[in-house]
């Protein structure tokens, strides 16, 4: 049984034939490739399209590995697509694998040192050379962020479009599972949504897959990609990322701790790369603090939330099973699924101490979705089943000082209900099944 992604085939659908690169990014096996090369390739072939006017290319297979030149990638595409009154679609796989190769004809001394970079051709110089020609339609996938998503903008311009694609929702989820809800987002909490994953039959298969992912896939991508002598501060990170999902950190923190856990000095600046590293491989996504009533970010400390629960869980040997962390992680990827800016909302608040001297107090908003002009603000709660719980979960919330939208989401399968402070409740296999909610 296949598991079916409606929602990013639709996405991919709406944009055929813009005159741009549609650019597929997300963490590496969480279906890009089956997105493109199966299911959108079935619809086109449902659609009417001739098997051989799609050009498929991998560049992480052996047999195309010829094709990571640029200048052979776009001579081999030209000559697939000879018949310029017919129309091609164009499908290449992993492009960030793609080098660059310096042109020949171009004398190097005589380039000023600002320049240098152009006497190369890259994978951007034969993609916007073959989205050109009115008879091709191409289509990219890519695992590395900051040579696709932030490039976007500097190197396609207008010419680009990203659709980003992530791990299985909880509803994409249930769509293939079929149980009960409750035991299927058990199961979620647990091994999380990468597709492959999710498709083993046992326990065993399912761990031992997530756990192969990050040694031979995720972590090996990082190291050989920047050339790093060494993982052993690399994968205490990652470690230390996981444990303290949902918690303030920065890399001066960060760095403290590898000295006091592997005896080993690093600075904050080798930190900060291996986090920029973690981001752009689509492994953790950060989120800003945001002072809600003086409404302006805070530069430290952020949060890192894990894109995939599983790969988590499995990392740390499904040891650290905290169940108000994991939930909190699931909602924030949900948030981002769902195509929102979110961050971790402050309210500050001023009180007097014993000595009658005016103290300020920090409360959390888990987090503010943003949409446009309006925020919605998101609590994250085991439960609220005593009036204690419920005002420490709604202290920030009562106190933001406006009147955006305020959801407190628990655990379970509690419906939709508001309070008398404006303030709505709904459990979390609801709030995930339920696009309209938020």
């Amino acid at each position: 049984m296949k598991i079916e992604r409606s929602k990013y085939l639709n996405r991919i659908i709406a944009h055929k034939w813009n005159g741009k690169v549609k650019i597929i990014t997300g963490i590496r096996r969480c279906g890009k490739s089956f997105l493109l090369f199966q299911l959108y390739k079935q619809h086109l072939l449902d659609s009417g399209v001739k098997e051989d006017h799609i050009i498929e290319i991998a560049l992480d297979r052996k047999e195309d590995i010829f094709y990571r030149n640029p200048v052979t990638l776009g001579e081999y595409v030209l000559s697939k697509a000879s018949n310029k009154d017919e129309q091609y679609y164009v499908f290449i796989d992993e492009i960030q694998m793609s080098y660059r190769v310096k042109n020949a004809d171009v004398d190097e001394n005589s380039v000023a040192p600002e320049d240098k970079d152009l006497i190369y051709t890259t994978f951007y110089d034969t993609l916007n050379d073959l989205i050109s020609k009115k008879n091709l339609d191409v289509y990219v996938t890519g695992s590395n962020s900051r040579m696709l998503s932030s490039d976007i903008a500097t190197y396609f311009r207008d010419r680009g479009s990203e659709i980003k694609v992530y791990p299985l929702s909880f509803s994409e989820f249930c769509s293939y599972y079929g149980g009960e809800k409750a035991d299927a987002f058990e199961e979620y909490l647990t091994f999380g949504g990468m597709p492959l994953a999710v498709l083993e039959k046992d326990e065993s298969g399912k761990r031992s897959y997530l756990n192969g992912l990050h040694k031979q896939v995720y972590l090996k991508d990082i190291v050989e990609r920047y050339r790093l002598k060494d993982d052993t501060i690399l994968d205490a990170l990652i470690d230390s990322l996981y444990s303290s999902v949902g918690s303030l950190t920065s890399a001066h923190k960060q760095a403290n701790t590898a000295c006091s856990r592997l005896g080993i000095n690093t600075s904050d600046h080798t930190i900060k790369n291996y986090l920029d590293y973690l981001e752009d491989s689509y492994l953790f996504k950060q989120a800003k603090r945001y002072d809600v009533k003086g409404r302006k970010y805070f530069g430290s400390p952020l949060k890192y939330y894990a894109t995939d629960i599983g790969l988590r869980n499995a990392k740390l040997n499904f040891r650290q099973q905290e169940r108000t962390h994991l939930m909190e992680n699931i909602i924030f990827n949900e948030l981002v699924m769902r195509g929102y800016a979110v961050d971790v909302g402050v309210v500050k608040l001023t009180a007097k101490d014993e000595n009658g001297k005016q103290a300020w107090s920090q409360y959390e908003i888990d987090f503010i979705v943003n949409t446009g002009n309006q925020k919605i603000y998101i609590q994250s709660a085991l439960n609220v089943d005593t009036q204690e719980k419920k005002d420490q979960e709604t202290i920030s919330l009562k106190n933001s000082g406006d009147f955006f939208r305020k959801i407190v989401i628990t655990d379970g399968s509690q419906k939709f209900w508001t309070d008398d402070d404006g303030i709505s409740y709904v459990g979390i296999i609801p709030f995930l099944m339920d696009e309209s909610i938020v």
